[in-house]
């Protein structure tokens, strides 16, 4: 909706997944029949799908020219997204049925196409070797988008798969049916094929070149490091709007920061704890997964409660023994510790406005959408430096007016339970810390300020691509 507004022609094709209600929405059908190729080179069977078009009435908040690829077996009979043996199939089929649907249709050609992580990086792939030659097609630029490194499309990560197994990412894309499909590394091969190559955010971009960060990928990543580039990710500034939220008991902006005290005792009460504005109140919207480095407060949160008497309220479900962790806490702490573990949408606005500091000490983050959303709500983070941790929270420096939260450097309990202690002792200073909240909440997060740097991206990628075709 982002490049859209800047006067761009974006538009999106997915699966039509079973959950899509079609009783809901106007899809209409502009290609029947569309046989996609399921061998190198089009040979092979090829499966028939189906692609149907949404196209909205008016353009404010509404989703932007949709296009979606019909196939019973492999979309509209499964009740998720993903999360199967036949994923591979699933996807390859997605990356394939676009091309040969740009092909066969005719009536609107990209001049970029942007791929998302292993799903679609065989797109890329066969964009600059299936369909090299095609009249069509060739001009087209391709654009990869790496949001988590570590899911590569393959049974175990590079870095742990023996060198007789691995793929050089070169050789054709065998048939989607062949036993040789589970081999094929789908994001080796979207970082080679693609004209450029972004992550969704600059640190992540220059931290996945490490063996740290890079997931048997980074020597490839070094040798690409010419075309790799790292753009944050932006949130909806109308979705997250503390001014507007219907989820929130009192609604307020940067200039009324003091509204949130409201919500602070709303959640309190939406919690069974009890209601005091004057608690230093410490919230947690996560995925509950290892990555997401929780196991650091294990040795260091009871003192930290103890001290401080501070409550701590996690919304999130994931792995078992972390959440098994956060469960025996809060019967250890019933006064201060409550958990939510179930999927709700509208809950985390409530902890977002009403939690003092938000904590994200994550392992890696490639981009983090969290910390934004809570930082529009006014929440302060807590976060290590990693990531798109570390370029959307600027570690604060006291007395100086700048600094939008506290970051800690390692993944060492000891420096979390610093920086926690930091923002506890930063909180009981009231003056200072109403500033700190409105510093966060008036960062620019928005998708405006990230488009406009994809726009620059996609303007010197097509550019390129142009050059190079002249020469030929």
């Amino acid at each position: 909706r982002a490049l859209k507004h800047l006067g761009h022609d974006a538009r999106v094709m997915i699966p039509l997944y079973g959950t899509i209600d079609l009783s809901r929405h106007n899809l209409s059908y502009v290609y029947k029949d569309l046989g996609v190729p399921t061998a190198p080179l089009g040979k092979g069977s090829r499966l028939i799908c189906n692609v149907r078009k949404y196209e909205p009435k008016e353009f404010n908040r509404n989703p932007v020219t949709t296009y979606f690829l019909e196939n019973r077996e492999y979309y509209e009979l499964r009740s998720n997204v993903y999360g199967y043996t036949d994923d591979r199939i699933r996807f390859a089929l997605l990356s394939r049925g676009c091309l040969e649907f740009l092909n066969s249709w005719q009536e609107w050609l990209p001049d970029i196409i942007v791929s998302t992580d292993w799903m679609t990086g065989y797109l890329p792939n066969f964009l600059k070797t299936d369909y090299k030659d095609f009249k069509l097609l060739k001009n087209i630029s391709a654009v990869f988008s790496i949001h988590n490194l570590a899911s590569q499309g393959t049974d175990k990560l590079e870095k742990y798969t023996p060198e007789t197994k691995k793929d050089d990412g070169y050789g054709a894309i065998p048939d989607f049916f062949s036993y040789r499909m589970k081999d094929i590394n789908a994001m080796k091969r979207g970082i080679i094929y693609a004209d450029a190559v972004n992550t969704v955010s600059p640190t992540y971009a220059k931290e996945i070149i490490s063996e740290e960060f890079g997931e048997g990928l980074e020597n490839l990543l070094r040798e690409k490091s010419a075309k790799l580039h790292g753009i944050l990710n932006g949130i909806d500034y109308d979705t997250y709007n503390p001014a507007t939220s219907q989820f929130l008991a009192v609604k307020f902006t940067s200039q009324q920061a003091e509204a949130r005290v409201d919500n602070k005792l709303a959640l309190q009460k939406r919690f069974g704890l009890s209601q005091n504005k004057d608690v230093f109140m410490v919230g947690i919207v996560s995925r509950l997964d290892r990555q997401k480095g929780f196991n650091l407060l294990q040795p260091i949160i009871d003192v930290f409660l103890r001290v401080t008497r501070a409550q701590l309220i996690i919304v999130g479900t994931g792995d078992t023994e972390i959440m098994d962790f956060f469960r025996t806490l809060e019967e250890k702490f019933p006064e201060q510790v409550r958990t939510f573990m179930q999927f709700d949408s509208s809950l985390p606005y409530l902890v977002y406005a009403g939690c003092d500091v938000f904590l994200i000490p994550s392992k890696f983050e490639p981009s983090g959408l969290t910390q934004m959303e809570a930082m529009r709500f006014g929440a302060v983070p807590i976060a290590r430096k990693t990531g798109g941790l570390a370029d959307t929270i600027e570690d604060l420096y006291p007395g100086e007016n700048q600094g939008t939260g506290f970051l800690f450097e390692n993944m060492d309990s000891q420096e979390l339970l610093i920086a926690m202690t930091r923002a506890y002792v930063n909180w009981r200073h009231k003056s200072e810390w109403k500033n700190l909240q409105k510093r966060v909440m008036e960062k620019d997060f928005s998708w405006d300020r990230s488009a406009q740097e994809y726009i620059d991206l996609f303007r010197k990628v097509i550019s390129v691509n142009k050059e190079e075709a002249n020469k030929q």
